[in-house]
């Protein structure tokens, strides 16, 4: 290309061929009120299928939760007793693993800071359930499920430490 040829083409702005012009042209419109519908419609389609799986997974996490959240003081319960050579008492509850109980049974063993920071709720918001000595065992822990009533099946079924 010569001088002359090369300050013409920055000058002139360039040409495009007809189908260059119309890519760009279909580019710059955007979508169609036909594309954006298809679109919503498949989302639509892979909601419905995957949702109702999802959903019924909520009940079996808080299960597992619940399972979670009373190994956890099992294992707290545990501690307290090599310290003081017995459970607490179902008197004095779950409470004995925070604060040192000042009825019932010493606790002389008693360790400063307690076993557990605080005491958690079970996944459906209610508190758990202490018993010493157990009816199933020495101690037990346990959830009244989704109902909060004893007993129950499926999602209301009671969760406890007899279930680990």
């Amino acid at each position: 290309m010569n001088k002359q040829n090369h300050r013409l083409a920055l000058t002139h702005p360039i040409t495009l061929s007809p189908a260059l012009r119309s890519v760009r042209s279909f580019a710059s419109r955007g979508f169609t009120l036909i594309e954006i519908m298809v679109v919503v419609v498949i989302m639509g389609i892979l909601a419905a299928l995957v949702v109702p799986k999802l959903m019924g997974r909520t009940d079996d996490a808080r299960i597992v939760a619940a399972k979670q959240d009373i190994s956890t003081m099992m294992g707290a319960l545990k501690l307290y007793k090599l310290d003081n050579m017995h459970y607490p008492s179902t008197e004095q509850g779950l409470q004995a693993l925070i604060v040192k109980p000042s009825s019932g049974p010493s606790a002389n063993g008693w360790k400063t800071g307690g076993y557990i920071d605080k005491l958690p709720k079970d996944p459906w918001g209610n508190p758990y359930q202490f018993m010493s000595p157990g009816i199933k065992g020495e101690i037990e822990i346990f959830s009244l499920g989704s109902d909060g009533q004893p007993g129950g099946t499926g999602n209301d079924a009671d969760i406890g430490s007899w279930d680990l």
